[in-house]
């Protein structure tokens, strides 16, 4: 059974909507920030990322950057550019990227949910990165960004989502990239009840993207529920924001590697050595795989296709038959000698929404040789979660990206 629970959200009025939301902190560092932030003064950065207002060069892990974070937050309520809603309601986010439309009901996920399995992870986290969230979470007293959940879709749901999104929005901009944000308000208390009803038949919640920030959000509960061994279980702090997405609408992009040198090996012993495991051959063009278990290579001003042997990979076994796996198995630690992608510095990796252009132009500069990936699906990664599994890291990249800044939830 999964628990989507009505909020009230703090968001903005309805024309500063498109000036408030910000792509998530994640995706840019300071610098990148700080330039993207220049003349949007209402910009939600200057939440999630506050060192952008304080001098260059401040440790963006400082006390001083959470407090500027609290400040900038409530600078948005007293200046009136955000509102909190007076009533708890559900809220349906659509978002559209050429052919690729996601339609997500936005509310309040269960921190036991997460703890009990039902709300199901795939990734791996890092302590650092969580702490930094977990102070930003406790020091705003909010959860800022949603955590990108997907579910698999379900009639009653479908019919209150095709209710709304057939009425005009109460946001609609466009953002970064050309992407079509709309948000719909769920106020009337029987459709409330139809998306709470709906979702508690659901058995499981699949984390898309933000593990981060939903291990942290749980953290932070549980950090609050030692304070108050009184507590209920109703109290705020026991949810944390998400949007829910039917798992059909979603699409993950390639997640391409790059390596910054052929391990000591000449060109034609690296192709030699991929003959053993792959049927290697030379393309005109880039190389996009067509189908699983194909990939492209980017050396020297060339591309190449790679179709892995027939009975090499074991398909009974989620992560082992994953492409990065097999890539990472056969090549990445076996030929160049990198066994741990998450902190080997000769490896990188590039978002398949950077397109191919992307990995010649790297090799061209900093790197040596490109692998081009066919996406993991939606499916692969339920399957790895319903068995409990990790995939490795730099598995999925999914677009369009949820905005930050749309709603918040606080936790008192």
């Amino acid at each position: 059974m999964s628990v989507i629970r009505p909020f009230s959200a703090l968001r903005p009025k309805k024309e500063y909507a498109s000036a408030v939301a910000a792509l998530p902190y994640d995706v840019m560092n300071s610098e990148e920030a700080r330039e993207k932030v220049k003349d949007l003064p209402y910009s939600f950065i200057h939440v999630d990322k506050a060192e952008v207002d304080l001098p260059v060069g401040t440790d963006i892990y400082s006390d001083a950057v959470y407090a500027k974070a609290a400040e900038n937050l409530k600078k948005l309520m007293s200046d009136g550019i955000c509102v909190l809603d007076s009533k708890k309601n559900l809220y349906i986010y659509r978002q559209t990227m050429g052919d690729v439309v996601q339609t997500g009901v936005v509310g309040c996920a269960s921190v036991d949910d997460y703890l009990n399995g039902v709300i199901k992870r795939h990734e791996l986290t890092r302590a650092d990165k969580e702490e930094d969230r977990i102070r930003h979470v406790d020091t705003c007293d909010a959860n800022t960004g949603p955590i990108f959940l997907a579910y698999r879709e379900k009639a009653e749901i479908n019919a209150v989502l095709d209710k709304y999104t057939a009425l005009t929005p109460e946001y609609d901009f466009i953002s970064d990239g050309g992407v079509r944000n709309e948000v719909w308000v769920v106020e009337d208390e029987a459709d409330i009840k139809t998306l709470v009803d709906g979702f508690a038949q659901i058995p499981s919640l699949y984390i898309a993207d933000g593990h981060h920030r939903a291990a942290s959000a749980v953290k932070v509960a549980l950090k609050r529920r030692a304070a108050h061994p009184d507590y209920t279980g109703d109290e705020e702090f026991n949810y944390f924001l998400a949007v829910y997405f039917r798992s059909n609408d979603l699409k993950i992009l390639d997640y391409n590697r790059l390596i910054k040198d052929l391990n000591g090996l000449s060109p034609e012993e690296l192709l030699a050595k991929l003959g053993e495991s792959f049927t290697v051959e030379a393309h005109d063009g880039a190389v996009r795989p067509a189908k699983r278990h194909g990939f492209g290579m980017y050396l020297d001003g060339k591309w190449y296709s790679l179709t892995l042997k027939d009975g090499i990979a074991d398909e009974n076994d989620p992560v082992g038959s994953l492409d990065v796996s097999l890539l990472q198995k056969l090549v990445i630690s076996r030929i160049f000698g990198i066994d741990d992608p998450r902190t080997d510095k000769r490896i990188d990796f590039v978002g398949g929404i950077r397109g191919l252009g992307e990995l010649e132009k790297r090799c061209g500069e900093d790197m040596r040789v490109a692998f081009s990936m066919y996406p993991t699906s939606l499916d692969e990664l339920m399957r790895i979660a319903d068995a409990s599994q990790i995939m490795p890291p730099k598995s999925t990249w999914f677009e369009p990206k949820l905005l930050s800044g749309l709603f918040i939830h606080f936790l008192r």
